[in-house]
């Protein structure tokens, strides 16, 4: 049944125009709307009409897009219901997609390759601090505002978000497979969870193969043992040079906790591409017939197949009797969202001989040592499942120590805040638990504030973390000016005036003692104080961190009887900012989001006469008047925790005197 034809009316306000392409849940159409423009319309597939989670998926794909307006992602305009028919209506990129870039032009120029990898990047990193995974990034779903030879920077739109997931920091447990086998994250298919590295690796996978012709796990074999290949074996090795192959190579890494945040990624790339302006582009290369496996834990898929039973089923032939494959779809570059197989796993005759009666299910359990690994990795029992990640890995040479402590009190910042941190290592979970605790002194503080966890050693990535208490996203030096590694962005605290509220994390180190402990915690306070104090750093951002002091401006000369205007001025390390101003009196609008930050808004400015009885102030503290003349008058002012606050000289004049 084809979902509409050319021609044909969508809703009031839209007619079909053409087809322009298809995926596993609906197809895109170009659509005109009512007052000439040219749209484009995703149509939900007649045959998932029925699918409640399809339908559900669908839906949300508008929800989570209109919360995305970032000029790297195509926008949503609208949503038509019309009987069975749904359908999204977004702008129409007419240049094409990547997909016919990669067809029609081969492999790309590594400037170029990276250059567009980086506004993928700079598309997740908006997504993902709102929030969403995109999980299903591949050429496909990334357009050109400009046909490929008029190509140019900041031409990349992202689409198809509607298999995205809003996620916040908590990876998702999938019900089942969603991506595309080519592209797919190995902790996708070993482990059925998806999120943000997610999206890295993907984006990853999308450089190879702009880069080579051809995608690192393109081979031989069915579409299930292209996509084991992202869980068993090695990219390979593609003629570049090592910077640019370092980077790739982490990109792909195995363990979501091993790549970089979308932001970082987008900046090494972008790092990389002025000395590679030079390079010519790759010969298209043929898959190989073999890959090279990786040394890997033992891996279940969704606590049904084990790493023998994967390997086996990766390795037949499609044609092969009596053999149950996942079923991952058409063909290694089309999306999927179906279900993987469930099924019993019956112990086999020798392994049963070997375990103990009283825990028959746990017959995997030898699986935990590998020939010639001295790592002990952590078992854990969730609903009857077992989970092994590669990142449990970190947590092995700690695993039989005891538990280690320590603490940073935090010094008040000149807001009144307080940030003091503690850090309780645990053997057993081979996590360390974080606790923030932020108190304010004589001012409510609220905003964002900037926290940074960085590895044990400078050479280690950042870590992935899990955090509670607070709305928490990388830190886009982009978007907030502060440059700084392994930053977060803690968003949604209100700490009332006398009061404090803490915001936990829980973090994949495993120090060795007492002594790394203690530095890895006060190495995190030390950069976080450092990336607030950067005299280098504009911009607003974090005011409750970086503020320094406050400056009130007022006119050198006043006319009496007028309101005396006076301006709120912030000082940073970088000094004072007279294009962003806390305040000014007399007011007009509403606060700034500054002053709400470091003062709860108009509430905690106050002003008074500093000139005995020359000025006048309202019942509400915030407007002054000039009622007599006078050579020299200041006015005091308190915002906030800045309590004694006072301005320069100035004189106060009759309009006679003056001459109006």
């Amino acid at each position: 049944m084809q979902l509409a034809q050319s021609g044909q009316a969508l809703g009031a306000s839209y007619r079909f125009g053409e087809r322009v392409g298809s995926g596993a849940v609906g197809e895109v159409w170009t659509i005109t709307a009512a007052d000439g423009r040219t749209l484009a319309a995703k149509v939900l597939r007649p045959e998932h009409a029925d699918d409640p989670s399809l339908v559900e998926r669908f839906v949300r794909e508008r929800s989570v897009l209109l919360a995305l307006q970032d000029r790297s992602i195509v926008p949503v305009r609208d949503m038509v219901v019309e009987g069975p028919r749904l359908a999204i209506v977004m702008d129409y990129i007419p240049g094409g997609s990547l997909r016919e870039v990669a067809n029609d032009a081969g492999p790309l120029r590594p400037a170029e390759a990276l250059s567009i990898t980086a506004e993928v990047f700079d598309a997740l990193a908006f997504a993902h601090s709102r929030g969403v995974t995109h999980r299903d990034i591949k050429p496909d779903n990334v357009l050109l505002a400009r046909p490929w030879p008029e190509w140019g920077p900041g031409d990349v739109r992202v689409s198809d978000f509607g298999i995205s997931d809003v996620v916040g920091e908590k990876i998702r447990q999938t019900t089942g497979l969603i991506g595309t086998p080519q592209y797919m994250p190995p902790e996708l298919i070993s482990q059925g969870r998806s999120g943000p590295a997610g999206d890295v690796y993907s984006a990853g996978v999308l450089l190879y193969e702009l880069l080579a012709g051809r995608t690192p796990f393109a081979g031989p074999g069915t579409d299930f043992s292209v996509a084991y290949r992202h869980v068993s074996s090695r990219p390979p090795r593609l003629p570049v040079n090592d910077g640019l192959w370092d980077t790739l190579d982490l990109l792909l890494s195995k363990d979501p906790a091993q790549r970089p945040a979308a932001a970082d990624a987008a900046a090494a790339l972008r790092r990389l591409a002025p000395g590679l302006a030079g390079y010519a582009a790759l010969a298209r290369g043929q898959a190989p017939e073999e890959f090279d496996d990786v040394e890997r834990p033992a891996t279940l898929v969704r606590g049904a197949f084990t790493d023998a039973e994967l390997t086996a089923l990766a390795a037949a032939p499609p044609s092969a009797e009596e053999t149950v494959v996942p079923d991952l779809g058409e063909a290694g570059s089309a999306t999927i969202a179906r279900p993987i197989p469930r099924r019993q796993v019956l112990p086999q005759p020798e392994n049963r001989a070997e375990e103990p009666a009283a825990v028959p299910f746990w017959r995997t359990r030898k699986a935990l040592l590998l020939a010639g690994s001295a790592v002990l990795l952590l078992a854990v029992m969730v609903a009857g499942f077992i989970v092994l990640s590669p990142g449990s890995q970190q947590a092995a040479p700690a695993a039989a120590g005891e538990q280690l402590s320590a603490q940073v009190p935090g010094q008040a910042l000149p807001t009144g805040l307080t940030i003091s941190r503690s850090a309780v290592y645990e053997p057993s979970s081979g996590e360390t638990r974080l606790t923030l605790t932020y108190a304010a002194q004589k001012a409510p503080l609220s905003g964002n504030f900037l926290e940074v966890i960085p590895g044990l050693a400078e050479a280690d990535t950042c870590p992935a973390v899990s955090w509670a208490g607070a709305a928490v996203s990388r830190n886009q030096g982009s978007v907030t000016g502060v440059d700084v590694g392994c930053g977060w962005n803690l968003s949604g605290l209100q700490v009332s005036a006398g009061s404090s509220v803490e915001v936990t994390a829980k973090v994949p180190v495993a120090p060795a003692d007492q002594q790394e402990l203690d530095a890895w915690l006060r190495s995190g306070a030390e950069a976080t104080a450092a990336a607030a104090q950067d005299p280098d750093v504009l911009g607003s951002a974090y005011p409750a961190q970086r503020l320094m002091g406050v400056e009130v401006r007022t006119p050198a000369r006043v006319v009496t009887p007028s309101p005396l205007k006076i301006t709120l001025v912030p000082v940073w390390a970088s000094g004072p900012d007279e294009l962003n101003p806390l305040y000014v009196s007399p007011a007009a609008g509403k606060p700034s989001q500054m002053l709400t930050a470091v003062a709860g808004g108009e509430k905690g400015v106050r002003f008074s006469d500093g000139c005995g009885g020359a000025l006048a102030v309202d019942s509400s503290g915030l407007t002054v008047t000039a009622l007599q003349i006078t050579p020299e008058c200041t006015v005091r002012a308190s915002v906030g925790n800045f309590t004694e606050l006072q301005s320069p000289r100035f004189g106060i004049t009759s309009r006679e005197a003056s001459g109006d």
